[in-house]
C-alpha cells in the first residue's frame, strides 16, 4: 500500500472512530504541552484527571509559572516521576518570564525547553502548530511494528529512529496533526497488544504481521527492567496535635516531597534496631501501633514501606525536622503510599 493510500484509509477511518479525549482538537501550546507531560509514562486512564485537575487550577502557563512548587507537586501527587513535575514548573516560569507566555514554534526551540523530549516536542509541534513531525507513541510502535513486519527491537535506539522514518514516510504532511492522532488511535482502539482487531483495521490490506500470521510475535522489546528493592521504615512520631515531618533534598526518588523520619535498608531491618533507633532519637517515647507493608512499584525499583505511630515527650532528636500541626499535614505534597497511610489514620 503506497504511503497516501495508507494515510487516506487511516484518516478515513478515523472519522468515525475518533477518541473523544479534552486535549484534542486543540491548538493552544499550553493545554497540549500539559496533556504531553502528564501523560509521559502514564495511561491515559490515569493521567486524564489530573490534566483536568491542572487546567482547571492553571488555565494558563502564566498561571503555573506564579504557582508555589509546594501546591504544583501537592496537585501532582500519586502521579508519580516527580521529576516530570519539577520540570512542569521550571518550564511554565522560563515561558512566562522568559517568552512572554509564547510557546517555542518549531521542533527545535522546543526541544530547548526542560522536560522536552523528541517525542513531546513532536507532538506539540504536530497538534499546536500543524507542523509534519511524527508522534511515535507505544500504540504507533506496535502498529508500525506490525504493519511493516519488522522485528527490530522498539526500545533501541535503532528502532525508535527505523520506525520514525517509517511514520514520517507514511504521513500525511498536509494534515500532521490528523495522522499523528489517527495512528495513536489505531493502535489504542484496533491494533491492540492482544487480540487486536483485524477485520476493523482501516490498514490490514497490507499488513505484514497479519500475512505472515506473526501478529502475536510483534514489537520487540528485548530490554527487561530489573528493580531493586528499598525499604523504608517511617516514624510517625506525634505530640498532640503535631507531627513531624522533613523534606526530601537528594537528587533521588521524590525528590522536592515530604516524608516522616526514617531508617532504610535493602533487606528487612531487625526489631533491635528499630528500638536501638527509638531510644537515640526520641527517649521516653510510646509506640501506639503499626501500618504495612505498603508497597509501591516505580521504574527501576520497589519500595516497602512500614508505618510506626510513637508518641513522644519532646521532638525527635532529628535536624530538617519541621512540626506541623493537625489538618495542616495533609497540604504537603507525599509519596504515594505515604498518601495512603494518611488515608488510613
Amino acid at each position: 500500500m503506497a504511503a497516501s493510500q495508507f494515510s487516506k484509509n487511516l484518516l478515513r477511518w478515523h472519522e468515525t472512530y475518533d477518541r473523544n479525549m479534552p486535549w484534542k482538537n486543540r491548538t493552544d501550546a499550553y493545554a497540549i504541552w500539559l496533556s504531553e507531560i502528564i501523560l509521559q509514562q502514564t495511561r491515559v486512564k490515569q493521567g486524564l484527571p489530573y490534566y483536568l485537575k491542572f487546567l482547571q487550577k492553571f488555565p494558563t502557563v502564566h498561571d503555573l509559572a506564579q504557582a508555589d512548587e509546594q501546591v504544583v507537586l501537592k496537585l501532582w501527587e500519586g502521579l508519580g516521576y516527580y521529576s516530570r513535575a519539577r520540570n512542569l514548573h521550571f518550564t511554565a516560569k522560563y515561558i512566562s518570564e522568559q517568552l512572554d507566555g509564547h510557546f517555542p514554534d518549531t521542533y527545535k526551540g522546543l526541544l530547548t525547553l526542560k522536560g522536552v523530549g523528541p517525542y513531546t516536542a513532536a507532538a506539540i509541534a504536530s497538534f499546536a502548530f500543524h507542523l509534519p513531525h511524527a508522534v511515535v507513541d507505544g500504540n504507533v510502535f506496535r502498529v508500525l511494528s506490525r504493519y511493516s513486519g519488522n522485528f527490530t527491537d522498539i526500545g533501541s535506539t535503532i528502532g525508535r529512529k527505523e520506525f520514525t522514518t517509517l511514520a514520517n514516510t507514511l504521513m500525511d504532511f498536509k494534515q500532521p496533526a490528523k495522522f499523528n492522532q489517527a495512528l495513536m488511535d489505531l493502535g489504542a482502539m484496533i491494533c491492540k497488544p492482544t487480540q487486536p482487531s483485524c477485520l476493523d483495521c482501516p490498514v490490514s490490506t497490507n499488513c505484514q504481521a497479519l500475512a505472515q500470521n506473526i501478529i502475536p510475535e510483534l514489537p520487540v522489546k528485548l530490554k527487561k527492567i530489573k528493580r531493586k528493592t528499598r525499604y523504608f521504615y517511617y516514624f510517625v512520631f506525634r505530640k498532640g496535635t503535631t507531627t513531624w515531618i522533613q523534606k526530601r533534598t537528594k537528587k533521588d526518588i521524590w525528590q522536592s516531597l515530604y516524608e516522616f523520619p526514617h531508617l532504610e535498608s535493602k533487606e528487612s531491618i531487625s526489631e533491635q534496631t528499630i528500638q536501638d533507633y527509638l531510644r537515640k532519637i526520641a527517649p521516653k517515647s510510646n509506640e501506639q501501633r503499626r501500618a504495612g507493608p505498603y508497597t509501591q512499584l516505580l521504574t527501576h525499583q520497589k519500595i516497602i514501606g512500614r508505618f510506626m505511630v510513637v508518641d513522644v515527650q519532646q521532638p525527635p532528636k532529628l535536624d530538617s525536622i519541621i512540626p506541623v500541626k493537625g489538618d495542616k499535614l495533609r497540604t504537603f505534597p507525599f509519596p504515594k503510599m505515604m498518601a495512603a497511610f494518611l488515608l488510613m489514620v
